[in-house]
């Protein structure tokens, strides 16, 4: 069985006869979990186990768990910083900043990976130009060296803990003041000004990216996700071989390609692999009942490498290793370090 390009969600903590029906659906290949979706630990290790036993090979289990705001999953979790505090600890000690983001990337994937879920959409690559409130302190830096740095060390602690990881927002959200999930946002900045946001994805070695809903009206007039100028960028100068995912096609940043129908084919069209379509039920039974996409087997073999490949380590387990136990003590010296001033 492969793998469909559709990335859905559900209402609530445990699976209905509905979502089951659409899990099971051929245009699915995945599911994204919300903090409506968890209770508990225990909880979400019993959901993850269902959806996984719902098809074979099983779903791909993806979550928005990057750390400071968006942090999915709380109560019973470690709290994640905001990854500004990373670069915080950069400008102050750039050796220990690469080894607190390694066991943090860690930690975190170690967590998510003992209940179930398969991948978390991290790192963030904006550059922190102190324009956005929607990225804000997310970001790492401002600097693109030190974001490589970083993120590098970042994604060195997912892969030890056996996710993969996903860069976003490509080729960058950092400057543009707008949201895209209320906004259709525009950055004015031709190639040459956008060098330093692009160079994350030319010099990291990633498992997925994620392109921004942003227009970029001197490259092309459709936003990143619906273009196939910048997916052919990444495919063709960069040389990325992994999945695409499209950003949210619920979003208002995705307005400009028409209905729900319309967003999926212009990312599909563009080059996406996977396209996630998320606080929308209705939507996704209007896809589901009439979009057919012609088979994309290379999609498919792609999404299929984003499985996990070895075992997760039970939760009580993580207690005992060192790269977890040094995580921890990471993000007890990050909340002491004073931080930069600006959009947060």
């Amino acid at each position: 069985m492969s793998y469909g390009p559709l990335m859905i969600d559900i209402a609530g903590t445990a699976l209905s006869a509905t979502d089951r029906q659409r899990l099971r659906h051929p245009l699915v290949g995945g599911i994204i979990l919300f903090s409506r979706n968890y209770e508990s630990r225990a909880q979400i290790e019993s959901l993850c186990s269902e959806i996984h036993a719902l098809r074979d090979p099983p779903l791909l289990i993806a979550v928005d768990h990057e750390g400071g705001r968006v942090q999915r999953f709380r109560q019973g979790f470690t709290a994640l910083p905001p990854m500004r505090r990373l670069g915080d600890a950069w400008d102050q000690a750039p050796g220990e900043a690469l080894e607190s983001a390694r066991t943090i990337g860690y930690l975190m994937a170690a967590e998510l990976r003992a209940l179930g879920v398969d991948l978390s959409f991290a790192p963030v690559l904006d550059l922190d130009w102190q324009r956005s409130g929607v990225i804000g302190d997310r970001a790492l830096h401002s600097d693109p060296d030190a974001v490589v740095a970083l993120a590098g060390a970042l994604i060195d602690g997912i892969h030890e803990a056996g996710m993969s990881c996903c860069g976003k927002h490509f080729p960058g959200h950092g400057w543009t003041e707008a949201d895209s999930h209320v906004a259709i946002p525009t950055d004015e900045r031709g190639l040459i000004e956008l060098e330093a946001d692009l160079t994350p994805y030319r010099r990291l070695q990633l498992d997925a990216i994620m392109p921004a809903h942003v227009i970029y009206p001197q490259v092309d007039s459709r936003p990143a996700g619906f273009s196939p100028v910048w997916m052919d960028m990444l495919r063709n100068e960069f040389e990325f071989a992994g999945v695409i995912f499209s950003d949210d096609l619920s979003m208002e940043g995705a307005a400009v390609a028409g209905d729900i129908i319309a967003r999926a084919e212009a990312a599909t069209r563009a080059g996406c692999d996977m396209l996630p379509v998320c606080n929308a039920p209705d939507a996704v039974a209007n896809l589901l009942e009439h979009w057919a996409p012609p088979p994309a087997p290379a999609s498919s073999a792609r999404i299929a490498l984003l499985l996990p490949r070895t075992a997760a380590l039970p939760w009580n387990d993580l207690a005992y290793q060192s790269s977890y136990l040094a995580g921890q003590a990471a993000i007890g010296r990050l909340a002491t370090l004073p931080g930069r001033t600006g959009v947060a």
